[in-house]
This record gives structure tokens, C-alpha cells and sequence, in this order.
């Protein structure tokens, strides 16, 4: 078994795709049945979705089909994780359909690869752990954005109204929709109905053959077999091509790049932050631990890769990837496998393709939204801190009502002030000459049973000395009626200082240095003082005014003042 390498030191095993380790650690005939099994099954799960996410994109089915066959193959090849199954998703619809509806599929191609870009970059700098600490009600609010605007889009198809265009804004779908609401088509409507029902009711009759192929192959029998009078992929797109395009570099220039830059950032962090959620739902179904960095390098090749062949962006699935790891996959030679039978099924069946019907596919993609709505916890949500749920709202709002790129960057902005907030208010900063008396008298620490000289004042600042304690800090420091000769700031409770603290330290000094008070810093940590010498503030203190403890610091104070030393009687060392 082979063990990670430790995160300090580089090694080039932390770069190594699973497919390396596993073949390395011995691959056998069962374990290729096992993974051949789960591909099969898997490439049957994504066919159906594959189309109707590219169709809910905007862009042609068969693009959609390009999609899982080139990530799929990248992602388990190249991949951090044993059994991640990668494709197009859910998640992008949103983003693709905007961007193809203002700048065409060339717009898209271009974030596309960009997107995939700084998926590597992000890799190689090891931000795969990073990701990781995106706030939960960020990730919930976005995604149930995301699946209400999936829901909404799919209206039209599934009731077959005759409108020639879906509005992308929100709101003007809504209206489009009710000022058509007169022309839907009942047998639409019904193979939509019948689609819902089978992809949530045929589980229960039969696991091994997946709801959405049975819900996509019943509602085309039953246009063929009744001649219903409703849109398939055939008369809207016309014939689905039975293999993959030839590699073409989409045309770029510097004003298109700069224009998708942000639309390149959210299909980067969407697609980072998707691929590990499913990486680590993966490790806790099979017991293992995947390679963060590792898997963000496959998913930016990917990324680089599908709009080489016409597809869109790409990342880990987390249904298709439960999918494989539940009938057995546990390589990432079934995730291969997945994405060699798409191909084959594409060579061999592509023409039967154009029958389905779009209404079938609208009715399976609505129980996608409704799964990927998250509703339960978005509801638990709110019974959480004030904070959280106006991150969870706000993060919702702008995913449906604005944009996605704005709600994710302003969810993660708001969620961090708040925490900042947070921490403001567990730091304090005391001014504590001025409350001896409160102090109690069996506190061996307590500066009342010290000898504090006229002249010195004692302050004290507890917890990180950021940019909120420091407000408090100056604060404290307003209180007093007349400068004193000596300040003496207690830093024994801070084990972080930022650079906002270390500016009013240096304004103190500053005033020192024009006959303000002397200060002096008593029980400073590692990481304050080393920050303080990094910033060159520990030389413009002095050596002499750096004290372990209070008595110390009360000890200097009186050499600065010309008095004489006291005895301090103690029980303890204090600092």
C-alpha cells in the first residue's frame, strides 16, 4: 500500500493520478468484471442525461454526448479519485445557457478552456483543500438556485408550448410563460407527467436498470407506437452524429478572453468545488481518501480538452459516480469504461436518438432539479444563526434573480465579513488600570495585587489582534484623560496579530517617538513577535521593552521612569 506523501515537501507522487496507484498496487480479471459491470451501467445512466443537459444548455445533444465520452475518459484517467465518474452536470446549465445566449458556443468554448486553465493552476498550487471551506449556506443557496432556474426552464418543453424562445432572465420566463400558457400541447404534457412518474417510481420495482433510460425509451415508444404530434431531438436538432468531431481550436482573441475571464472563474470554481463535494461523497461509500490537487489537474484537462471536441464544460458527477461505486466500480478503469460504451453506444445507436422526445427529457430533468434542490436542508437552514441564513438567502436570490458568477462571489464576500463580525466580537480590548477594582482579589494574574507607578498605563488585548480588535484597542486608548509616560499593552491571551494590528502598534510608536508614552509589550506569543519582526517594529520597540509577564513590563516601566524598584510578593509567575 502506498502511502501519501507529507504536504511540506514535494513530492511527485503528490501529483499522481489514482489510475497509477491502482495499477501499481496489483489489477486483476475480478476486478476488471467488477469495473466492466459498473461502466456499462453507468455509460446507460449517462446517456439520457448527457443529452438533456446539453439540451437545457442551449447547445445540440450531441454536444452533450462529446462532453462525457472526453471528460469522462480525462477525468478517471488523470483523476485524484478511485472511482469519480466526470461529465457534463446539472450545475453548468445555468452558467452554459447564459453564456451561449450572449456570446454563441464560441463565447463558451473559450471560457470553457480558460475555465479549464486555472483548474490546473489551482491544482498545482494546492488549493484542492481550499475549497473545502466555501461556506455550507453558499453551497446550498447556489445550488438551490440553480435546480429552481433548471425547474423553470423546462416548462416550455414539458408542456410543449409554442414559443419560439426561453427568456434567460428569470422573471421574463415567468411572464413568457403565462402569456403562452394557451398554446400547450396535452400529449407533451403527458409524456412529461409520464416521464416524472417512471424516473421516481420504476426503483422500486427494479434497481439494476436505471429510471431515466426506462422513462426515455417508454415515452419514444409511445410516440412512435400512438403518432403523438410533439417535438423530438430529430425535428428540432435533426441527426445526432455517431461519432466524435475532429479536434478544432476554438478561435480566441484578447478582447474575448478578458470579456469570459469571469464566466471562466465560475466554471473553474463551480466545476472545482462539484468534482471534490462528489470526490469525498465517494471516499465515505468505499473507505478511501482521494487526491484533491490531483483530481483539479484532471478536471482542468478536461476542461481544456471537451471544447477542443465540441462539448462543454465538465466535471465529477456525483449521482453517476454513487451510480458506479454502488454496482461495483471501484478503479478508474470503470469510469473509462463508462465513457468507452458511450462512444460505442454513439457509433451504433446515434440514430435512434432523434426519436426521443423532448418532453420526455424535460420530465427527467425536473426530478434532477428537484434532487439537486436540496430543499430539506435549505429549509434546515433557517433554523440556524441569523448570519447563515442571510447568506443562504442572499447566495439564493442572485443565483435566480441576477447571476450566478455575482451570487457565488457575493456569498462568499458576505459569509467572510460575517465571520470576520464573528471574531471582531470574541476579541476585546481592555483598558485595565482603569477597572482594578473589578478585577478579583484572588487572581494571583490580577494587576490589583501589582504596583502599578503613577504615570504607566495597562492595557489588554484578548484573542486575535485583527482589524476589529484593533478598533476596540483604539478605543480603549481613547479613554484615557491624559497621556501617559508609559503604556503597557498586555498581549498574553493573542496568538494571532494581522497587519492592521501591527499599524496601531507602529501609530503608538510613532507618537512615542515625539515624546508620547514609552510602550512596552509584555507576553508576546511566537507568531506576534515574529510577525512584529518581519514588520521591523520589534527594533523600534527594543529589546528592553519586550517583557515575558506584567512584572516584568512593571519592572521596566519603573527604570523608564527613574523609580526605584518594588518586591512583588507572588504565588505564581504571571504573564
Amino acid at each position: 500500500m502506498h502511502t501519501e506523501p507529507s504536504p511540506a515537501s514535494f513530492d511527485w507522487r503528490t501529483f499522481q493520478p489514482k489510475l497509477i496507484t491502482v495499477l501499481r498496487e496489483g489489477y486483476g480479471r475480478s476486478d476488471f468484471l467488477r469495473d466492466l459491470l459498473a461502466g456499462v451501467i453507468v455509460a446507460i445512466v449517462a446517456l439520457p442525461l448527457a443529452i438533456a443537459f446539453a439540451i437545457a444548455s442551449g447547445v445540440k445533444p450531441e454536444q452533450g454526448l462529446y462532453t462525457a465520452v472526453v471528460g469522462g475518459v480525462l477525468i478517471s484517467a488523470l483523476g485524484g479519485s478511485r472511482v469519480q465518474i466526470g461529465g457534463p452536470t446539472g450545475a453548468f446549465i445555468v452558467i452554459v445557457y447564459q453564456i451561449v445566449q450572449q456570446h454563441g458556443y464560441e463565447g463558451l468554448a473559450v471560457a470553457t478552456l480558460m475555465g479549464g486553465v486555472l483548474l490546473i493552476a489551482m491544482g498545482v498550487a494546492r488549493l484542492g483543500s481550499v475549497i473545502q471551506f466555501i461556506p455550507y449556506p453558499v453551497t446550498v443557496g447556489f445550488t438551490s438556485g440553480i435546480a429552481l432556474i433548471i425547474a423553470t426552464s423546462q416548462v416550455r418543453d414539458f408542456f410543449g408550448l409554442n414559443m419560439p424562445t426561453v427568456p434567460a432572465d428569470f422573471v421574463d420566463k415567468l411572464v413568457s410563460y403565462a402569456a403562452h400558457m394557451a398554446t400547450w400541447n396535452p400529449a407533451a404534457g403527458a409524456l412529461g407527467l409520464a416521464s416524472v412518474l417512471i424516473v421516481l417510481g420504476w426503483p422500486r420495482i427494479m434497481t439494476r436498470l436505471p429510471s431515466p433510460l426506462v422513462a426515455i425509451v417508454a415515452t419514444t415508444l409511445a410516440v412512435q407506437l400512438f403518432h403523438l404530434q410533439v417535438d423530438t431531438i430529430g425535428s428540432r436538432f435533426g441527426a445526432v452524429p455517431s461519432t466524435l468531431p475532429q479536434l478544432a481550436m476554438p478561435h480566441m482573441t484578447w478582447s474575448l478572453a478578458k470579456e469570459m475571464f469571469p464566466a471562466a472563474l465560475t466554471i473553474a470554481m463551480l466545476a472545482a468545488i462539484e468534482s471534490l463535494l462528489s470526490a469525498v461523497v465517494a471516499d465515505g461509500m468505499i473507505g478511501t481518501r482521494h487526491r484533491s490537487n490531483v483530481e483539479l489537474i484532471a478536471q482542468g484537462v478536461a476542461n481544456i480538452a471537451s471544447p477542443l471536441f465540441g462539448g462543454i464544460p465538465a466535471t465529477g458527477a456525483i449521482a453517476r459516480t454513487a451510480t458506479n461505486v454502488k454496482n461495483g466500480g471501484r478503479t478508474p478503469i470503470a469510469g473509462i469504461i463508462h465513457a468507452v460504451t458511450l462512444l460505442l453506444i454513439m457509433k451504433f445507436f446515434a440514430g435512434w436518438a432523434t426519436l426521443i422526445p423532448i418532453a420526455g427529457l424535460a420530465g427527467v430533468l425536473l426530478v434532477v432539479a428537484y434532487n439537486m434542490s436540496e430543499w430539506r436542508h435549505f429549509v434546515g437552514l433557517f433554523r440556524g444563526p441569523r448570519s447563515d441564513v442571510l447568506v443562504l438567502v442572499t447566495t439564493f436570490l442572485l443565483t435566480v434573480l441576477v447571476d450566478l458568477t455575482v451570487a457565488l462571489g457575493a456569498g462568499v464576500v458576505l459569509a467572510s465579513l460575517l465571520f470576520m463580525r464573528r471574531m471582531a466580537s470574541l476579541s476585546q480590548a481592555g483598558y485595565v488600570t482603569a477597572m482594578l477594582r473589578e478585577e478579583e482579589a484572588d487572581d494571583p494574574k490580577a494587576i490589583a495585587q501589582r504596583s502599578v507607578p503613577s504615570g504607566v498605563e495597562v492595557f489588554e488585548v484578548y484573542g486575535t489582534f485583527f482589524f476589529g480588535a484593533a478598533t476596540k484597542f483604539k478605543d480603549s486608548l481613547a479613554q484615557i484623560e491624559r497621556p501617559p509616560k508609559v503604556l503597557i499593552l498586555r498581549l498574553r491571551e493573542v496568538m494571532v496579530i494581522d497587519a492592521t494590528g501591527l499599524h496601531v502598534l507602529e501609530e503608538i510608536l510613532d507618537k512615542g517617538l515625539r515624546s508620547g508614552p514609552t510602550l512596552i509589550l509584555a507576553g508576546v506569543h511566537a507568531q506576534p513577535l515574529f510577525a512584529m519582526q518581519r514588520a521591523g517594529l520589534v527594533d523600534k520597540i527594543g529589546a528592553d521593552n519586550l517583557t515575558p509577564d506584567i512584572d516584568e513590563a512593571l519592572a521596566r516601566a519603573r527604570v523608564i521612569l527613574g523609580l526605584a524598584p518594588v518586591v512583588e510578593s507572588q504565588s505564581s509567575p504571571t504573564t
